[in-house]
């Protein structure tokens, strides 16, 4: 009998290796098996949607993805859950980062549609970016954004400023954002309560899946919820030690194949997966 009946995993750090691959070959075969046993798969990532999907060409209508660290929800091509700030509270924020004392600030605000730049970002830091937004325009204004919902800022800082900024986010924009950060300069603001974890509850809902029948993999801060709700929650041996700590089983690092190893390891009944999850 499975005990898991969602697999999700973080993209960056976790599912691919350092250069941004991954085992095509040996993912597929493990990808056939869940699909044979019904196993769900989720892609669960701070990164872009249109540039999630771009990994998995064959099979992404088949697959959900969490896109934007929970904000957008897509299961098989069709939108489950999509959240958005207030224009009002995009201005507030948008005032503490332009008044803040934040050196080397750099920042995108990401939508529905596209992610936007405001004019004069250094085009060097702009090609970084392009990675992992494949759809990314130049604005002059909020105004240039239209009716597109926006869900989230993406940082980037000198590390040394990361806390502070997030200690400012939330002591001034408690209600409206909610700073996390996958660790290397990088911090998103997201609408609160909209996280990884969130988005695993709203699937797990729609395919009557228990938190507990959950097998994620993750690295980064962005990740805690979700490792700390499912019952097999694996942090890599790459992430931090906060994000050890809220796991309750470790994968072997991003650049052995970890994923896959500890999914194969699922799929053949070995231990853990010998018995219900959070036992």
């Amino acid at each position: 009998m499975t005990v898991v009946k969602m697999v999700a995993v973080d993209k960056d750090g976790t599912f691919l290796d350092d250069n941004k691959q991954y085992n095509r070959a040996r993912f597929q075969a493990c990808y056939q098996q869940m699909k044979q046993r019904d196993i769900k798969f989720v892609v669960a990532s701070g990164n872009q949607y249109y540039q999630l999907k771009s990994f998995f060409p064959d099979i992404a209508s088949e697959i959900a993805f969490v896109a934007e660290n929970g904000a957008w929800i897509i299961d098989r091509d069709e939108e489950l859950f999509c959240g958005s700030f207030s224009r009002a509270d995009i201005d507030a924020v948008l005032d503490t980062l332009h008044n803040g004392n934040y050196p080397d600030l750099r920042y995108i605000l990401c939508g529905r549609e596209s992610a936007y730049y405001f004019e004069g970002i250094p085009e060097s830091w702009l090609v970084k970016m392009r990675h992992y937004c494949h759809r990314l325009k130049a604005i002059r204004s909020l105004d240039d954004v239209g009716d597109d919902k926006l869900f989230k800022f993406a940082l980037n800082l000198s590390d040394d400023y990361v806390e502070p900024l997030m200690a400012d986010i939330a002591r001034l924009h408690k209600d409206a954002a909610a700073a996390t950060s996958s660790g290397h300069g990088s911090v998103d603001l997201i609408v609160p309560g909209n996280h990884k974890g969130h988005g695993l509850d709203l699937l797990g809902k729609r395919w009557g899946i228990d938190r507990s029948e959950i097998l994620v993999f993750g690295d980064g801060g962005n990740d805690i919820e979700m490792l700390q709700q499912s019952g097999f929650s694996f942090a890599m041996a790459n992430a931090p030690q906060k994000v050890k700590d809220v796991a309750r089983y470790q994968a072997p690092n991003n650049n052995e194949e970890g994923v896959l190893q500890v999914i194969e390891q699922m799929l053949a009944g070995k231990p853990p997966f010998d018995k219900a999850g959070g036992q």
